[in-house]
Parts: C-alpha cells; structure tokens; sequence
C-alpha cells in the first residue's frame, strides 16, 4: 500500500506544481469490498471543482500509461479538497495554523482525556500549547509533539 502512496505522489506532484497546488495527502485504503485512490489538494483561497477534474483527469492519464499497471487492482480514484477540517500534516500546516481552532487526537491520555480542542497558540519541535475552554474559564495546555496522534483545523461552535 505505501508503495501506491509513493508512486501516486511522485506522479501528482508535478501536476500540483505546474498549477501552483499543494498536496495535503495520499491515500489508498479498502473500505468494504472497494479500493480508494484519494487525493487530497490545496492552494491558497480553496479549491473549486473544475480543478480537482482538472487534477484527476491529468493523473489518470498517467496512471493509465504506466506499464506494469502500480495499482493492479480495481479501485475509485478521488481528487477533492481537505475539506474545513484540514489534517495538519507537515511543519508548515502547523505554522499556518497558528491562531486557529483545532483539534488534536493523542496517543496517550492527558488529564483522563485523548481529545482536545483549541486555538493553537504557540508551537515548536518538541510541544504545542492549546487555548481550551474549560466551561466558562479559558486555560492554557501544553502537549508533548510526540503524543500527538493526528491534527486537523476545526469548525468551532
């Protein structure tokens, strides 16, 4: 499975770049009886639609042309956005999310919980610090980068 993520990376990663698009994230999964090929792409002020089409269109061909075939199997191909509640992949994700609602999944419990929501204060390589609301008290919390799990921006209501 990881060497399909490489290969489609290497593949999109020229098209992403002569459209000035970002990638967020590969992933090839089986959900039931059927593969996913998605793709998950970015640029500065969203996404729209005719550009994802634009996106798959261009990787399909490629794909296509590829002998051997990577991906023997049958599977869906989706290109989309990451959608409001982006996953915070890389080192820049973080930096730009730095004043922004998110949401953080830990390894191993802080204060009897593995779930936090926050605006993001301040980071570096080793910790981040969470603004949380806690009732009607809003209090900073510190989390070790190695305890984090997964991270994504959040709609906050």
């Amino acid at each position: 499975m990881s060497t399909v993520v490489e290969t489609v990376t290497g593949l999109v990663t020229p098209i992403l770049d002569e459209q000035n698009f970002e990638l967020v994230e590969v992933e090839f999964v089986k959900e039931g009886k059927n593969w996913f090929l998605r793709v998950f792409i970015d640029k500065e002020g969203g996404i729209d639609i005719e550009e994802c089409a634009y996106v798959s269109e261009k990787l399909s061909e490629k794909l296509d042309s590829m002998d051997p075939d990577p991906i023997p199997q049958a599977y869906f191909l989706e290109v989309s956005s990451p959608g409001a509640e982006r996953p915070l992949k890389k080192e820049a994700d973080y930096k730009k999310a730095l004043g922004e609602y998110i949401n953080i999944s830990l390894y191993q419990a802080v204060d009897g919980q593995k779930q936090y929501e926050g605006f993001l204060v301040s980071l570096n390589e080793t910790e981040l610090v969470l603004k949380i609301r806690i009732k009607t008290r809003e209090k900073e919390l510190s989390f070790d980068r190695k305890n984090i799990a997964k991270a994504r921006l959040a709609i906050q209501f």
